[in-house]
C-alpha cells in the first residue's frame, strides 16, 4: 500500500494539497470578511492546530507503524516541546503581565522573588528552540535506552510509556514545580519581537507549521526507504530473527524511538503559540491515546495514513463537541472499535481494496495486480 502512496501521481497530489493549505492564510489576509474568497482566521487557526496533530500523529507512526512500537505516552513529547517554547513565550511578555512585574504572573502571585535555575537563558529564543528538541530527545533516549535493553516491548512497553506521561503529569501539576501549575503558560503577547496576535505573525506561524510537516514527511519517506527503514521494519516483523543473522536491535529501536519524540516536542513548540496555552492536561494519557488513534484511523505504516487521520478525526471532534459535547468519547471509542473490526488498515487501506477492485482486467480476464514484490522482481529481471 506505501509503495502507491508515494507514486509520482501521489507526490503531485502531495504538492496540490501543500499548495492549496499555504494558500488559506493569503486569502486571508488579502480578502476582507465577506468576500467569497475571504478564508476566516478561525479556520486558518483551526487547520494550523490540525497540522501539529498530524505531525505529532507522523511521529508516532514512525515507531508503531513502521517498528511495530505502540506507545502510549508520546502526550508528554508533545507537552514537553510546547513547555520548552512556552518558557520562551512567558519571557517575552516582560513587564505587560498583570502584575507589571519581570517575572510571570504565577511566580508573582506564588510569591517568588527569581526564576528558578531551570529557567536561566529562556529568554533566547534560539536556546528555547533547542531545548525543544533536547528535552524530549534526552528523555526519550535514557527511556527509551533502559527499555529496550531490558528487552521490554508489547503490551508491557506500552504500559510504561502511559505511566510516564501520567507521571509528568501529574508533577507539572504542581506549583513548586514552576511550570504554572494547573493553568500552565498563557496569555502570550510577542514572538522574536512581533504581536502573536497579529494575522501576519499567525500567517507565518501557519506556514512555518505546514513547511516543517513536509519537511517531516520527506525525512520520514527517506527513513523507511532507506536500509535503516528495512531493518525497522525487521523489528517489527520479526526481531528475534533479526537478532539471528547478527542485528543488535536495541540501537535501531532507540534511534527512531529519540527521533520520533523530537518530531513530537516539535510539533508542540508548534501548537503553544498558534493555540495560546500549553498546560499539564496535554499530558494525560488519553491525548496520548488520541494520537494512536488518528494513525489507526488514517492507516498505520504508511504515514500519509496518520496525517489523513489527524485531520479527519480532529475534524470529526470539532464537529461532534459543538453538536453533542457529552458524547465526543463515546463517539471516539466507537470509532476506534470500528475502525479496528472493519478497516484494520484504516482509510488508505480501504482506498487501496476499491482501486483493487475497480482494476480493469487483463486481456485474459483477470484483474492486473501491481505488487511492490512483483515490480521488485521485473526490476531485478531487467
Amino acid at each position: 500500500m506505501s509503495e502507491s502512496l508515494f507514486s509520482r501521481p501521489a507526490w503531485s497530489g502531495i504538492i496540490v494539497c501543500a499548495v492549496v493549505l499555504a494558500l488559506l492564510p493569503i486569502l486571508n489576509l488579502s480578502f476582507p470578511a465577506g468576500h467569497a474568497l475571504h478564508i476566516s482566521s478561525y479556520a486558518v487557526g483551526l487547520i494550523a492546530k490540525f497540522m501539529c496533530y498530524a505531525l505529532a500523529a507522523l511521529a508516532l507512526d514512525l515507531v508503531w507503524g513502521y517498528t511495530g512500537i505502540l506507545s502510549l505516552g508520546h502526550g508528554v513529547f508533545f507537552a514537553l516541546g510546547a513547555y520548552a517554547h512556552g518558557m520562551y513565550l512567558m519571557r517575552a511578555i516582560g513587564r505587560d503581565g498583570v502584575y507589571q512585574s519581570n517575572l510571570p504572573d504565577f511566580m508573582v502571585f506564588l510569591d517568588w522573588k527569581t526564576y528558578p535555575w531551570y529557567w536561566s537563558m529562556t529568554d533566547n529564543f534560539w536556546y528555547c528552540m533547542a531545548l525543544v528538541v533536547l528535552v524530549p530527545g534526552t528523555l526519550a533516549f535514557v527511556f527509551g535506552y533502559f527499555a529496550f535493553r531490558s528487552r521490554i516491548k508489547g503490551v508491557y512497553f506500552s504500559i510504561i510509556t502511559q505511566a510516564m506521561t501520567f507521571a509528568f503529569m501529574l508533577m507539572f501539576f504542581r506549583n513548586n514545580t514552576g511550570f504554572g501549575g494547573n493553568n500552565g503558560f498563557t496569555d502570550f503577547k510577542r514572538i522574536l519581537g512581533y504581536s502573536i496576535t497579529a494575522p501576519a505573525t499567525k500567517a507565518v506561524l501557519y506556514l512555518v507549521t505546514l513547511g516543517l510537516l513536509l519537511a517531516a514527511l520527506i525525512l520520514c519517506r527517506w527513513i523507511v526507504k532507506s536500509k535503516l527503514g528495512r531493518v525497522l521494519q525487521a523489528v517489527r516483523d520479526s526481531e528475534s530473527r533479526l537478532m539471528f543473522i547478527g542485528y543488535n536491535p536495541l540501537w535501531f529501536k532507540l534511534f527512531v524511538w529519540t527521533l520520533s519524540a523530537i518530531l513530537c516536542g516539535i510539533a508542540g513548540a508548534l501548537y503553544v503559540p498558534q493555540v495560546g496555552i500549553i498546560n499539564p492536561s496535554e499530558m494525560s494519557p488519553g491525548n496520548s491515546i488520541e494520537m494512536v488513534i488518528w494513525a489507526a484511523v488514517g492507516g498505520r505504516g504508511s504515514l500519509l495514513g496518520p496525517i489523513i487521520g489527524a485531520f479527519s478525526v480532529n475534524g470529526l471532534k470539532s464537529w461532534f463537541t459543538a453538536a453533542f459535547p457529552d458524547l465526543w468519547l463515546f463517539a471516539l471509542g466507537l470509532l476506534f472499535i470500528l475502525v479496528t473490526l472493519f478497516m484494520p488498515q484504516g482509510i488508505l487501506g480501504l482506498v487501496d481494496q476499491f482501486k483493487r477492485k475497480w482494476q480493469p482486467a487483463s486481456p485474459d480476464g483477470v484483474a492486473t495486480q501491481t505488487t511492490p514484490e512483483a515490480s521488485n522482481g521485473k526490476q531485478e529481471a531487467a
